[in-house]
């Protein structure tokens, strides 16, 4: 039986953006037959981990699909083009506190292997450089989460990983 439509039935509460948890997306772009990723390294104007080695990741706009988010970000600072069916789930990073995020943080790492265009940097104010690096030989002076992230789907270790939580 159908419940009547009454005035008093509660309604849907205003997400409490406050206190969530910040959503961010990562892209392991892997050339298998290379055995190449792309990888990105900070400029000394970032927010943080100036210098550092990264993954092209980036936060979710509110409303935005995470897959969506991967994609928009891998093009916004690499220029290459990735259809979201193209994503696979690589790794999770749930972390207790971010710089931008106090709350915590809740990283989706995806990779594909299929990927149009060169990488290329398109935010230079925010990355000294954007490249091929061997799977093998990735930069010791990476941030940790995702390197960690990077080691683990490199490896086929645990796709799980929690960061500053007791």
């Amino acid at each position: 039986m159908a419940q009547p439509n009454t005035d008093d039935q509660p309604k849907a509460l205003k997400p409490a953006l406050e206190s969530m948890t910040l959503l961010v997306a990562a892209v392991i772009v892997h050339d298998k037959a290379t055995n190449r990723v792309v990888l990105l390294q900070r400029s000394q104007n970032a927010k943080f981990a100036q210098g550092m080695w990264d993954l092209p990741v980036g936060k979710s706009e509110p409303g935005e699909p995470i897959t969506e988010t991967a994609v928009r970000e891998l093009y916004e600072e690499t220029g290459l083009t990735v259809k979201p069916e193209a994503l696979k789930v690589a790794h999770i990073i749930h972390g207790a506190w971010g710089v931008e995020a106090p709350n915590g943080f809740l990283t989706v790492v995806f990779t594909t292997h299929e990927w149009t265009g060169e990488p290329e940097n398109r935010e230079p104010r925010k990355h000294a450089q954007v490249c091929w690096r061997d799977a093998d030989a990735i930069p010791e002076d990476f941030v940790d989460t995702t390197a960690s992230a990077l080691h683990r789907y490199l490896t086929g270790g645990p796709e799980v990983s929690l960061d500053g939580w007791s």
